[in-house]
């Protein structure tokens, strides 16, 4: 972990979640499982996908915008100059990480591959244990009591 004023997470989060995706899809190319059985119609999939991709655009949208009006900066290698814990943060404590996710499996969906859901694990245990869990070390040195408040009250995820 870094000394610097920064969670020290092992990589950009959105990074991540493209670096999963482009692989569930490159494993698709290689060895082609489809999510959606033959004979089930494709609308289904595009109306599920699309709509796990639209909560989760919706989600990040809300929650970024809770950092602006804090005037605290999203990406993680800046410095956290406020606690948010209102609006979708009220909800979740990592509801853009929530959005991500949403819009990963929607991706996934939408691309009818197997892939993307045999890569989730591995994607959520990179994202709680180098990122969520450096994040949540980072916090509650910077913003002590406060945050162990937050915690107590509000999920991690949902």
């Amino acid at each position: 972990m870094t000394t610097q004023d920064t969670p020290g997470v092992v990589a950009p989060p959105p990074l991540i979640f493209v670096g999963f995706l482009l692989a569930a899809f490159a494993l698709d190319a290689l060895a082609p499982l489809p999510l959606r059985p033959a004979g089930i119609d494709a609308t289904f999939g595009w109306w599920s996908g699309g709509v796990l991709v639209l909560l989760g655009v919706i989600t990040f949208v809300l929650g970024i915008g809770n950092f602006v009006r804090a005037g605290t900066p999203v990406p993680t290698r800046e410095a956290t100059r406020a606690l948010v814990t209102t609006g979708v943060h009220a909800l979740s404590r990592n509801p853009i990480y929530v959005a991500m996710f949403l819009m990963y499996l929607g991706g996934g969906v939408l691309a009818n591959t197997v892939w993307s859901l045999v890569l989730f694990v591995p994607l959520a245990l990179l994202m709680r244990y180098g990122v969520v869990g450096r994040e949540e070390a980072y916090l509650e040195r910077k913003f002590g009591d406060a945050y162990r408040a937050y915690k107590a009250r509000v999920p991690r995820w949902l």
